[in-house]
């Protein structure tokens, strides 16, 4: 190529358009293709107004990617955040609270603190009726440590909680387990609160109540999400056998036994959901065709590339290695692109759960 002449190539300018990558370009027909892009990206970039489209220049829309999809994302993220509450607010209601179940959260201090209280000085105040109070202080610790952003979600999620929970208490009254089986009833529990609360996590929300105190536990400490939540849950099943007589019956104990288990499973579920949710696909490729492949990669996938060069031991060819980072969808993408491209291309595929960075989660 004998022209200095550089473009930027809009495709791998990530939402926020902080970073671009810059490629040089020849002085032929395909010039006139580059001219029309970088138009558009000064436009955007405020420096040209809006430009007219150039005959035989394809479309470049980055504005969806911009606006349009920031919005689609967070809407996104509220739709998974009500998803979750929902689940959370079934396993409370139908399944913690008429067992007495005491495997953590504020429910579950909710339902200590009910039967502390009538048992203790003879006044009956309902389990959603504390646990909205107790939201209410944890949210304020909340906005504290961690500012608008996660208080605002956390409120959206620890408001719906109560609704769904004050409405179902109207709607659909429960005085008694719906099954025979604590040991059932345990794992119905346990699945909704624990996928509920870890699509919130995954979110940077929480339903409120000891999973703000888990919050707080990861951040100025070396626990993850699992561990910390049950550190927090771990001193509310402490003191249920000292308000309920856990171990007076054996239906007692049985309950206790299950409350035990389920705080168990339950940081062990949450961590697995939460890898499962955030899970990417790690692509090391070795090719000798890396221009097709990482022009899929920026034009096609909208994702970048690391490349370095590397050659065979056994043939001694020099070849380009790719790095790549994408989504379980994009993942399928490449993976059928690289067989109709470069079959012989040798590719390693690992799961990762926990990326750092630009375009992931920030550091």
């Amino acid at each position: 190529m004998d022209t200095n002449e550089k473009f930027t190539d809009p495709q791998i300018v990530d939402d926020e358009l902080e970073e671009t990558a810059y490629v040089e370009i020849p002085k032929d027909k395909k010039a006139k293709r580059a001219k029309g892009i970088r138009l558009n990206l000064d436009w955007l970039n405020g420096i040209e107004e809006k430009p007219k489209k150039i005959k035989g220049t394809p479309d470049v829309n980055i504005e969806p990617t911009t606006k349009k999809a920031k919005f689609l994302k967070g809407l996104w993220s509220y739709v998974l955040i009500t998803i979750g509450t929902a689940l959370v607010a079934a396993g409370i209601y139908f399944f913690k609270f008429p067992n007495h179940f005491t495997m953590g959260g504020v429910s579950s201090f909710a339902v200590v603190a009910s039967e502390f209280m009538s048992r203790f000085f003879d006044i009956t105040v309902s389990e959603s009726v504390i646990m909205s109070i107790a939201n209410v202080v944890l949210l304020a610790i909340a906005l504290l440590v961690f500012g608008k952003n996660f208080a605002i979600k956390t409120i959206y999620s620890s408001m719906l909680l109560n609704v769904i929970v004050l409405v179902l208490e109207k709607i659909i009254p429960i005085n008694a387990p719906l099954t025979t089986s604590p040991f059932l009833e345990m794992l119905l529990t346990i699945g909704g609160i624990a996928v509920g609360s870890a699509i919130l996590f995954s979110q940077g929300a929480s339903s409120g109540g000891t999973d703000i105190i888990a919050m707080i536990l990861k951040r100025f400490t070396n626990f993850n999400t699992g561990t910390a939540l049950f550190i927090s849950d771990a001193i509310i099943v402490a003191l249920a056998p000292f308000v309920f007589n856990s171990f007076e019956t054996p239906e007692k104990t049985t309950i206790f036994l299950c409350s035990a288990t389920g705080l168990i499973l339950k940081s062990f579920i949450v961590d697995n959901v939460i890898d499962g949710i955030n899970m990417n696909k790690c692509f090391i490729i070795v090719t000798t065709k890396e221009k097709e492949v990482c022009d899929f990669i920026n034009n096609e996938l909208h994702r970048g590339a690391t490349i370095s060069d590397c050659r065979g031991s056994f043939s001694n060819i020099e070849k380009k290695m790719i790095i790549a980072v994408l989504n379980r969808q994009q993942a399928t993408m490449l993976k059928l692109f690289l067989k109709q491209t470069d079959p012989t291309a040798f590719t390693i595929i690992t799961n990762s759960s926990d990326i750092l960075g630009k375009g992931f989660r920030i550091v």
